[in-house]
């Protein structure tokens, strides 16, 4: 694993192209450690850096740039299948390979196999910048799940591109400001979706994409549409069109061959290697896949709450001992907390509020202190109908659809009065039409969610609703109403609906929010990353299942299960899912009470300019006085630590801070 940056432009001096690149390779030094080097063309104006956290041929013979015949490299992930592709490259053209690593193979096959030919042929999670020295052009890679981030973007007349938003933004000359639509889709979704990023001009390269960026692009100041070379539409489109016609042993037997080579691939490294465990089925299928295949016990890491409503850790202790496997757990600390979270606004480059970054980043810094690459339980959710919110909001459109909207429109006024006899009247009215509503307030929604998702004339609205933390009348952001409507299915798509959230998770959530947690938090440490279900072929696979080996008797991720029960009895797993949350709501009353007030502040939201300081003035009032707002306000807390974090990380270069300006 390891950090790429580099700059193409044949107008500027070989010392701009350096100073630029070795100051954002600089800010990349958590993604590699262990070396860096840069290469310079100065004839054409191409400057490619790196920096190396040396998982596979630890040798100088692994070192990049690294260059070919026709082609120079930098290269960040891993390409799994680099042994089988080695020898055909041995055997089809008799090709001499110097080293050991994956970067020599894939350069080789660039060079005998062409750019998207080698593209479909590896198998690995990856972010690629290669310059033809035939053409004079660069191109931009991203893997196919979106596992590795690549971000570009065009500085003073030069394409600059990095593994990070932030290196960029470390150029002298870098002067874009803040997207506020970017700003928007942050505080109502967690995250930035691809293509944008919080800066104007600046964008991420989409997961299965390819970009070619020639002096003609430089010459016109414009940017080139990035091809697909693999899409996640089209997968989910040919899988739905060629459903498996197989019985439920068959399809075991294939889905378990399969897992188990697609974690045999990622046990590969010339490092210390463990793996996540939350005690989850994703997590614990992943583990028992790696102990089958280990003849010795595999490092296992889990974090724990003292809130048993968040806590997994016992499961997973329960889950090793069963398995054998070397197990190491970590509990949290109020005063673990107030250290981590003021981290956050560092380890992840661009605006995020997933709350469970602050426990993935806890137990990145367990693991890292024993191991050097660890495999995550990630994508199960995504590709095997896993969420919880799937069924439910399935259920609840199935049950409110028939409704007039004009009513539904009226029940959440009720909800939104503020006498509890309102939220009684519509509270009776659920409870007839979800029979769920009666184990909790709302199907365990806060209630004015309710009335947003009464509202919802589409299922595809209701879900995008329900995915939203801040929605409607009261959306604080004060240069913008509303957030942008970055999620949209086909129209000739499936009319599934659980089909249509789990094409919609796949295509957003899964690159822009879970695949960034992961990938931040564990490189800000260091910690190389994989994740076994995100093998394409299992993407391919899953998405042939019928629905009825997805969700099944008002659960889902049905044959997943089936499949763990050959490893792990099924006492030890069958429990409702928890997920790798954390008890912000409590801390924000407490550990982290005085550091939410600083940034909170009215003075302060006034003279930012970016929130409605009375509406989020309200929120916090209404948090601390019990009502749960703690979602809604997480995404607030988090943009204005990273707002503040950006204004001081300036180069070391002596440049002076840059006002970070909409």
């Amino acid at each position: 694993m390891c950090g790429i940056a580099g700059l193409f432009g044949p107008h500027t001096s070989a010392g701009q192209r350096r100073e630029a690149t070795e100051l954002m390779l600089h800010a990349l030094i958590h993604r590699g450690p262990d070396d860096h080097d840069l290469w310079q063309d100065n004839t054409d104006g191409v400057t490619l850096g790196h920096r190396r956290l040396s998982i596979l041929d630890l040798s100088p013979l692994g070192r990049q740039p690294m260059h070919g015949k026709n082609f120079s490299i930098v290269f960040n992930g891993e390409i799994y299948n680099f042994r089988a592709l080695r020898q055909r490259l041995e055997t089809d053209f008799h090709h001499g390979f110097r080293g050991h690593s994956d970067t020599e193979v894939l350069l080789a096959g660039f060079e005998y196999w062409g750019v998207e030919k080698t593209l479909a042929e590896i198998n690995g999670m990856f972010a690629i910048a290669l310059w033809d020295h035939r053409v004079k052009c660069l191109h931009l890679m991203r893997d196919r799940l979106g596992e590795k981030p690549l971000a570009y973007g065009l500085i003073d007349g030069m394409l600059a591109f990095a593994s990070e938003v932030r290196a960029i933004s470390r150029i002298p000359q870098f002067k874009s400001g803040l997207d506020p639509a970017a700003i928007a889709a942050m505080v109502q979704f967690n995250n930035i979706p691809a293509p944008m990023t919080i800066y104007k001009g600046i964008f991420k390269l989409e997961p299965g994409h390819l970009l070619t960026f020639t002096r003609e692009h430089l010459r016109s100041a414009t940017l080139p549409d990035a091809k697909a070379y693999w899409s996640c539409e089209e997968v989910f489109r040919q899988g739905i069109q060629n459903q498996f016609i197989l019985p439920e042993s068959e399809l075991l037997t294939q889905l378990d061959q399969l897992l188990l080579d697609s974690t045999l691939m990622r046990m590969e490294a010339d490092v210390p290697l463990g793996a996540f465990l939350s005690g989850g089925v994703d997590s614990s299928l992943t583990v028992a896949m790696m102990q089958a295949q280990s003849a010795k016990p595999i490092r296992t890491f889990t974090v724990g709450f003292a809130d048993p409503r968040y806590n997994e850790a016992e499961f997973a202790k329960n889950i090793a001992a069963h398995l054998g496997t070397d197990h190491t757990e970590l509990y949290v600390s109020d005063q673990q907390v107030l250290e981590a979270v003021p981290q956050m606004a560092r380890v992840f480059d661009e605006p995020f509020s997933d709350s469970s970054q602050v426990p993935t980043f806890l137990i990145s810094q367990l693991t890292r202190k024993h191991v050097t690459v660890v495999l995550s339980g990630d994508g199960g959710d995504e590709l095997f109908a896993g969420y919880a919110r799937y069924l439910a909001a399935q259920a609840l459109w199935k049950k409110i659809s028939p409704v007039p909207s004009g009513l539904r429109r009226a029940l959440a006024q009720l909800l939104l009065m503020p006498s509890p006899q309102g939220w009684t009247a519509a509270l009776d009215w659920l409870k007839i039409v979800l029979p769920a509503a009666r184990r909790g307030s709302a199907i365990g929604f806060k209630i004015h969610k309710m009335a947003g998702l009464l509202g919802a004339q589409t299922a595809d609205e209701l879900y995008r609703l329900w995915i939203s933390q801040w929605s409607g009348s009261d959306f604080p952001l004060a240069h913008s109403p509303v957030a942008p409507k970055v999620f949209a299915v086909p129209t000739d798509f499936t009319r599934d609906p659980i089909r249509r959230m789990m094409y919609l998770d796949c295509m957003h959530y899964l690159p822009d929010e879970i695949l960034v947690k992961v990938d931040r938090a564990a490189m800000a440490v260091s910690l190389e990353t994989r994740i076994p279900l995100l093998d394409h072929r299992v993407v391919e696979f899953s998405s042939r299942l019928p629905m009825h080996f997805l969700a099944r008797a008002g659960r889902g991720k049905y044959l997943t299960r089936k499949l763990l029960e050959k490893y792990v009895p099924l006492q030890l797993f069958d429990r409702p899912k928890m997920g790798f949350n954390a008890p912000i709501q409590h801390w924000l009353r407490g550990p982290l009470k005085e550091w939410a007030e600083e940034l909170l502040s009215e003075d302060r939201l006034k003279r930012e300019g970016n929130f409605q300081p009375a509406l989020v003035r309200n929120k916090w009032r209404q948090h601390l006085n019990g009502y749960d707002c703690a979602w809604e306000l997480w995404s607030v807390l988090m943009f204005q630590a990273w707002l503040e974090e950006s204004r001081q990380g300036v180069p070391t270069t002596g440049t002076q801070p840059r006002t970070l300006a909409l």
